[in-house]
C-alpha cells in the first residue's frame, strides 16, 4: 500500500511539473489567422488555380479563409504557431503576417462646400449624366438599405461595366438592393476566427451599427428633404454625388475590423468594378509593405481606382496619422458652418455657451446642485461605477473628457441619479466641442470655459447650475476649424511625404442611420432616428470620397493622383473670416501638419489649371527609395520582375502635390517636380514662393509655357537652410503656387529641422 502511494504521489508531482510545459504546448497549438504572401508567379502548371495550390501548402482546405487576387498575392488561413513557421521556410512564400485589427475612425455640408451652387452650375445635366456611370466602394460596418438615401428614382439601368452583386442573409434580402445601392457583400471569416467561432452578430450586409449607413450616405446619398436628428440639423440631406452608385462592402464588426477581411472586400472590390474606394478606418503607421490598406490600395490605383481614407481620430498628437501612403488620399477633419449651441448658467450669474444635440424635455429653469469631483481620479471622468448615488443624485455633473466616450458618461451621470452633466475639455482637446445626442440633458464645453466651471465648483460653498439648448445655428464664424482630433504630421512611415493631404467637413455632420441601433450606439439608447449628427474623420473622409467621384465623372480620363491633385492644389487656406485655418486644439493657427493642403474646395477642383500627376512606376521609385529590400516591394507592387534598378535620391522626389523639406545631416534639398496641363492652350504660369527666414528658395524656371492641352512641364526647387541650424527639433512653413490670371496651383512645403 505504502509503495502503491509512493507511486501515485510521484505521479501527481510529475503531472504537476510537466502541466505548465502541457499548457505551453497546446498554447502553441492554439491558432489564428495569418495573411500569406506568395510568390504568384510560381504556381506550379499541375494546380489549376492558385487556390488549389494554396490549399496545398495548408494541412486541410478548411484552414484557407480567403484567396486574394487582385488586391494581394496569396490567402489568408487558420494555423497554429508551428504550421506558420513551417510556411516561413517555403521558397515560394515571401511573407507570413499574423492578422490586424484596425478601428473605425468615428444636411448642411453640401451647400457649405458649394454643391448646391457653383459646382452644380457647371454644366449640371452633364456631370450629373456622367455621374451615373461612376461607383462608389464603401468598406465599412454595412448599410440599412431601407434608408431613403438609398432611393433609386431617376436613375438609369446600373452600369454595364459592373460585376458585384448583393448577397442575401438572414436579415438582407438581396432585392432591397436597386439602382442606386447596386452591391452589399460582407466578409467576417477574420472577425469569426479571432471570436473563436463564437459569432454573436448575424452575418450579412445589413448595419446594425450606423457607421457604415452614415459614411455611404455621406459620400453618395441620394436627397432626403426634411431630414434632421430628433429636430436637429433640419433641411434636406445629400450625399456628395448624388447620382452616383453604392457598392457597400461590410468588412467591420463589433470589435472592429480584421485585415484579413479589410484586404478580402477590397480584393472584390477592385473586381466588382468600383471607381472609388472609401475607408473611414485604419491602425497606427506600419511600413507599407506591412500595412493592409497600402497594399490593397496600390492595385486600386494601379487600376485606375481612386483611394480616400481617414487619417485617424488620435489628434492632436503629433505623428498620429494612419493612412499615409502616397496613393491614398489621407483626409483630416473640419468643423462647417453650423452648430447646436446650449447653455450653462452658474449660480454666479455667469452664462457658458457650449454645444449638445439633447432633445428631450429638458431639466427646467430651476437652479440644481453642481459637484465635480477632481479627487478620486475616475469619477471626474464619470467612468462606469465611478459615480456614487449619494455624491450626484438630483445634480448636475461636471465631467471631464477624455478615456471613455462622451455619450457614455452621460448614461454614467444618469445612471447615479444625475440630472444633468456639462462634459469639460482638458489640454487633450482644447476649445474643440463635439455635439452628442445625450441621454440626458448635456452641455459640452472647450477647456478654458471647463477651468472657469471647475473652479466655481472648488470655490463656491453652494454650487448651482441649469442648463439650457439653443437648437440649431447657421452661418457660424470662424469655419472651417480643424478639429482637435484630427490626426496630426508628420508621416511617422516616410517623413518626405507631407501628409494629411486636405482636411473636409468632419465635426457635426448629419447623414443617414441605422435603425438597428439609437443615435448614441448605447445598449440603454431605445429612440429610433432615420438621420444621425456624427464627428470623425470618418465622416470626413466620404465627403472626398464623393468628391472625387464627381471629378471622375466630369474628366474620366483622370488618373487618381490627378484627381488627388487637383483637389489638394485648390484646397483653401483662410476661413470664413478671412483669416488663416485655426486649430481647435489651442485656438491658435493652424499649419500643414494639421491641414495639410487645406480645406477642400470642389468648384476650383473641377477645374485646377494643373496637375501633378503619379504613374504606377513613379510609386515603384519612390518604394525603391526607401530602405526596403526587393521582396518587400514586391509585396507592395505585386510584380514578380521589380529589381529596383531605379531610385530617387531621395523619397521625396516623388511627383507630389505637397512638399516635406527635412535638414538633417544636410543644408540643401533640391526636388524636380513636373506639372500637366489640363487648362486651356497657350496657358502661362508664374510661381510665387513663401517661406521662412531661415530658408532660402530658388524654383528654376520662374515661369512655365504649356503650349497645348496635356503638355508637361518640368520646374526644380532648391532649398538652402541657412547656417545655424536651429539646437532643438522644429517645423517651419511655406508654400510654392503657379498662378494666373484663372488658376491658382498652391502646393504646401513643410520644413523641418532634426538632429
Amino acid at each position: 500500500m505504502a509503495s502503491n502511494a509512493f507511486l501515485l504521489s510521484l505521479t501527481t508531482a510529475l503531472l504537476l511539473l510537466l502541466l505548465p510545459l502541457l499548457s505551453v504546448s497546446a498554447m502553441a497549438k492554439a491558432k489564428q489567422t495569418y495573411i500569406v504572401h506568395m510568390k504568384h508567379q510560381d504556381k506550379p502548371s499541375s494546380y489549376a488555380t492558385h487556390h488549389d495550390w494554396y490549399s496545398s501548402q495548408l494541412q486541410s482546405d478548411s484552414s484557407l479563409l480567403y484567396t486574394y487576387t487582385d488586391a494581394y498575392h496569396g490567402f489568408a488561413a487558420s494555423l497554429d504557431s508551428d504550421q506558420a513557421d513551417s510556411l516561413r521556410r517555403s521558397d515560394s512564400v515571401l511573407g507570413v503576417y499574423e492578422d490586424t485589427l484596425y478601428t473605425l475612425h468615428t444636411t448642411r455640408t453640401p451647400e457649405f462646400l458649394g454643391l448646391d451652387t457653383t459646382f452644380d452650375s457647371h454644366n449640371t445635366q452633364v456631370l450629373d449624366r456622367a455621374s451615373n456611370d461612376v461607383i462608389v466602394g464603401v468598406l465599412d460596418t454595412g448599410v440599412w438599405p431601407e434608408s431613403k438615401s438609398f432611393d433609386d428614382s431617376g436613375l438609369p439601368e446600373i452600369p454595364a461595366k459592373w460585376k458585384g452583386k448583393c448577397e442575401s442573409g438572414p436579415d438582407f434580402n438581396p432585392t432591397l438592393c436597386n439602382k442606386k445601392l447596386i452591391g452589399a457583400r460582407s466578409f467576417s471569416k477574420g472577425y469569426r476566427m479571432a471570436s473563436e467561432k463564437k459569432l454573436t452578430e448575424v452575418v450579412s450586409p445589413r448595419d446594425i451599427d450606423g457607421h457604415g449607413t452614415h459614411t455611404a450616405s455621406t459620400a453618395a446619398g441620394s436627397p432626403v428633404g426634411n431630414a434632421s436628428l430628433l429636430g436637429y440639423a433640419p433641411g434636406k440631406a445629400r450625399g456628395m454625388a448624388i447620382r452616383t452608385r453604392l457598392g457597400v462592402y461590410k468588412v467591420c464588426w463589433s470589435v472592429g475590423c480584421f485585415g484579413s477581411d479589410i484586404l478580402a472586400g477590397m480584393d472584390q472590390a477592385i473586381s466588382d468594378g468600383v471607381d472609388v474606394l472609401s475607408l473611414s478606418l485604419g491602425g497606427g503607421s506600419a511600413p507599407y509593405y506591412r500595412d493592409t490598406i497600402a497594399i490593397g490600395a496600390f492595385t486600386a490605383v494601379e487600376k485606375g481606382i481612386f483611394v480616400s481614407c481617414s487619417a485617424g481620430n488620435s489628434g492632436p498628437s503629433r505623428g498620429s496619422l494612419a493612412n499615409v501612403a502616397p496613393w491614398v488620399m489621407t483626409v483630416g477633419a473640419g468643423t462647417i458652418d453650423r452648430d447646436f449651441p446650449a447653455y450653462a448658467v452658474l449660480g454666479n450669474k455667469n452664462r457658458f455657451t457650449g454645444v449638445s444635440l439633447y432633445s428631450g424635455k429638458g431639466m427646467g429653469d430651476k437652479p440644481v446642485g453642481l459637484v465635480y469631483n477632481k479627487g478620486n481620479g475616475t469619477s471626474n471622468m464619470c467612468l462606469p461605477g465611478s459615480l456614487e448615488p449619494d455624491f450626484a443624485r438630483g445634480k448636475v455633473v461636471v465631467c471631464d473628457r477624455g478615456v471613455n466616450a462622451r455619450v457614455e458618461k452621460g448614461a454614467v451621470v444618469r445612471d447615479a441619479g444625475g440630472v444633468g452633466m456639462i462634459i469639460a475639455n482638458t489640454a487633450a482637446s482644447g476649445e474643440e466641442m463635439v455635439a452628442d445626442s445625450h441621454l440626458l440633458p448635456a452641455v459640452a464645453v472647450g477647456r478654458k470655459v471647463g477651468d472657469l466651471i471647475r473652479e466655481y465648483v472648488r470655490s463656491d460653498s453652494n454650487p448651482t447650475a441649469v442648463l439650457s439648448f439653443g437648437g440649431t445655428v447657421l452661418n457660424v464664424k470662424p469655419s472651417p476649424v480643424v478639429a482637435a482630433f484630427s490626426s496630426r504630421g508628420p508621416n511617422m512611415v516616410n517623413p518626405q511625404i507631407l501628409k494629411p493631404d486636405v482636411i473636409g467637413p468632419g465635426v457635426n455632420i448629419l447623414a443617414a442611420w441605422s435603425e438597428a441601433v439609437g443615435p448614441t450606439g448605447l445598449v440603454t439608447d431605445t429612440r429610433k432616428t432615420q438621420f444621425n449628427i456624427m464627428s470623425g474623420t470618418s465622416m470626413s473622409c466620404p465627403h472626398i470620397s464623393g468628391l472625387a467621384a464627381l471629378l471622375k465623372a466630369a474628366h474620366p480620363q483622370w488618373s487618381p493622383s490627378a484627381i488627388k491633385s487637383a483637389l489638394m492644389t485648390t484646397a483653401y487656406t483662410q476661413d470664413n473670416t478671412n483669416s488663416p485655418l485655426r486649430d481647435a486644439a489651442g485656438g491658435g493657427f493652424s499649419n500643414p501638419l494639421a491641414h495639410g493642403a487645406g480645406h477642400v474646395e470642389p468648384s476650383k477642383a473641377l477645374d485646377p489649371g494643373l496637375v501633378y500627376d503619379i504613374s504606377t512606376e513613379d510609386y515603384i521609385t519612390f518604394l525603391c527609395s526607401l530602405d526596403y529590400t526587393v521582396a518587400q516591394v514586391q509585396t507592395i507592387v505585386k510584380r514578380p520582375n521589380v529589381t529596383c534598378s531605379r531610385k530617387f535620391s531621395d523619397p521625396g522626389q516623388l511627383n507630389y502635390p505637397s512638399f516635406s523639406v527635412l535638414f538633417a545631416k544636410k543644408r540643401v534639398v533640391r526636388y524636380t517636380r513636373v506639372l500637366t496641363n489640363v487648362g486651356a492652350a497657350g496657358s502661362v504660369y508664374d510661381v510665387t514662393v513663401k517661406a521662412p527666414t531661415m530658408v532660402n528658395v530658388a524654383v528654376k524656371p520662374t515661369k512655365l509655357v504649356f503650349k497645348s492641352v496635356g503638355e508637361k512641364q518640368r520646374y526644380t526647387v532648391t532649398f538652402v537652410a541657412k547656417r545655424g541650424a536651429p539646437k532643438t527639433p522644429m517645423s517651419e512653413f511655406g508654400s510654392i503656387v503657379w498662378s494666373n490670371a484663372q488658376h491658382q496651383v498652391k502646393s504646401p512645403v513643410a520644413f523641418a529641422w532634426t538632429q
